[in-house]
């Protein structure tokens, strides 16, 4: 039963991390560059076998730091020709992101839950 507590926290935290790069990409979505610089990177994360026997890992990837470039002469941070650096982030694909994410924590938690209240019975079984 602990290495389904262990699994499932080691999935909460992978998840948890997701989450975390999911808020980060829709709090810089909209970031402005000047062009002689990268915009922002997109951030991912990777699953990947834990460490040991059991769980798994994670790790981060980040997108292009090429962005869009967008057309905008009245922009402080406009370059010469009137244009400015955004990141590549597809908000709708974020928001399909943060829902995967937060289910795949919820489902976690409950596996984490229903292996403490059978650690518990059976430890009630064992009192009596």
């Amino acid at each position: 039963m602990t290495d389904a507590i262990s699994i499932s926290g080691s999935g909460m935290t992978m998840h948890r991390k997701w989450l975390d790069a999911i808020a980060d990409n829709l709090a810089n979505a909209n970031t402005v560059k000047a062009t002689n610089g990268p915009a922002f990177q997109e951030r991912f994360i990777v699953a990947q076998e834990g460490q040991g026997t059991s769980g798994v890992g994670a790790s981060a990837a980040f997108g292009d730091a090429a962005g869009t470039l967008v057309y905008e002469p009245t922009h402080p941070l406009a370059d010469e020709a009137g244009y400015v650096r955004y990141p590549d982030i597809d908000m709708a694909e974020q928001m399909a992101h943060l829902i995967m994410a937060q289910r795949g924590y919820q489902a976690n938690a409950a596996v984490v839950d229903r292996a403490k209240t059978a650690y518990e019975a059976a430890l009630q079984i064992g009192r009596g």
